[in-house]
């Protein structure tokens, strides 16, 4: 900055001015009525440079408090797309389960056949082993005669 010049912004000395035209133009009647309202905006300080500097940002989200007395309860708030999907998918796989424990998929037709050839085999395999047993039996016992 070089030296000499002004560190204000040029719109301050515009607002400056006008401020000093509105106050020569108006009434002594309506400068008491501004001064009471100007003295109510001082009550109210900002901090830093939130008095001096006036920011519209377009794009500023200003956060919506929302009192517990002022909640609509009757109102019932939309599921996003993967909330939705989720739920969809969770429920797709309790339906396929419950469809599976009662035999009525395809994979469950597979497994019960599984199922039933091994307890088959299972059930041949111990039949023999006791016809084994009983033979051996039957021959110690013919060996002791």
């Amino acid at each position: 900055m070089a030296a000499g010049t002004s560190s204000r912004p040029r719109t301050f000395k515009k607002e400056e001015a006008e401020y000093d035209e509105r106050e020569e133009n108006e009434d002594p009647e309506e400068s008491e009525e501004e001064s009471e309202e100007e003295n109510e905006d001082d009550s109210t300080k900002k901090k830093g440079t939130e008095g001096i500097i006036k920011i519209e940002n377009p794009n500023l989200v200003k956060p919506k408090n929302v009192k517990a007395k002022e909640v609509d309860l009757g109102k019932t708030t939309e599921l996003s797309r993967r909330e939705r999907e989720e739920l969809e998918k969770q429920k797709a796989h309790e339906r396929y389960m419950r469809l599976q424990e009662q035999g009525k998929t395809e994979q469950a037709r597979k497994d019960l056949e599984r199922l039933a050839l091994i307890r088959q085999q299972r059930a041949e395999a111990a039949k023999k082993r006791e016809e084994e047993k009983a033979a051996k039996e039957q021959k110690k016992a013919e060996a002791r005669k």
